[in-house]
């Protein structure tokens, strides 16, 4: 059933739940879409955080509804199967399908299949990134920009900042490893470019990207290293710390979700 969001500025929201088959099990996608002024809209699809372990739709309401009110655009939440029941590949295989899903249905939503975004917190970052690669090398659907947000992108742990010098960091070391270790049982899959960014050597071809960071933030480190190696494989690249953020409130960080905004409407804007 959908239902009508009432946001504090701008037009109301279409807020509704879809389910569909998954790469392991059915998922549910959360649809966030506009009214209509009669223009297509362009597509985003939006992954929440967790660690790979837990998270869910609602952790993503804030981005998600935003994103989809400011760009404008038709934002599609991936409630994506989970580790340890569920480990890799399950994840970016779900969010494959769930692009697929909305370019199939962008028709009847009076959206753009040819203007797609992609954007995450935390491993919904990962998996955005790892999307968006798997899009390139299929060659079915072209994925025109990425955003990620305190991504999660190096299984490894060899780019952590010093806890020592990061203020009251809200994620432990001690936590991604765990983590990482449900959603990645086979030591192997941590150098797999769909689940190591940092790993692949195959980044040339990825969409523009905006790669925000954290201040007090023991994956700044990461994200910004990832921001380089996309620059020198020739991807337009931004990227920016927020200063006195942490790793969990970047999800749903004011001016975070505003650089959000203004790099998806500059990235998916209609072509003249």
């Amino acid at each position: 059933m959908a239902t009508l969001l009432d946001l504090e500025s701008g037009p109301r929201l279409c807020v509704e739940d879809v389910h569909i088959t998954g790469h392991a099990q059915p998922i549910t996608l959360r649809s966030y879409r506009p009214a209509s002024d009669g223009t297509l809209l362009p597509i985003v699809l939006y992954f929440h955080g967790g660690g790979f372990i837990r998270g869910n739709l609602d952790d993503a309401d804030t981005a998600a509804a935003t994103i989809a009110r400011d760009t404008p655009a038709w934002v599609v939440s991936v409630g994506y199967s989970l580790a340890p029941a569920y480990p890799f590949p399950a994840a970016p295989e779900d969010g494959y399908r769930a692009v697929q899903w909305a370019v199939a249905q962008a028709r009847a939503q009076r959206a753009d299949p040819q203007r797609i975004g992609i954007a995450g917190h935390d491993a919904g970052g990962n998996l955005a990134t790892c999307v968006a690669a798997i899009a390139r090398d299929r060659g079915d659907i072209r994925i025109s920009a990425q955003v990620l947000l305190a991504p999660l992108l190096d299984p490894s742990m060899t780019r952590l900042a010093d806890e020592r010098k990061v203020l009251c960091p809200d994620l432990e070391a001690s936590e991604c490893a765990r983590c990482y270790r449900a959603y990645l049982p086979n030591p192997s899959q941590r150098l797999h470019p769909y689940a190591a960014p940092l790993e692949s050597r195959r980044l040339a071809g990825l969409p523009p990207a905006l790669i925000a960071s954290a201040e007090h933030d023991l994956l700044h480190i990461e994200a910004e290293k990832y921001a380089g190696e996309l620059i020198a494989a020739g991807v337009p690249t931004e990227v920016t710390r927020h200063n006195k953020a942490s790793h969990n409130a970047l999800a749903a960080h004011p001016d975070a979700l505003a650089d959000v905004v203004a790099f998806f409407r500059k990235r998916l804007a209609r072509a003249k």
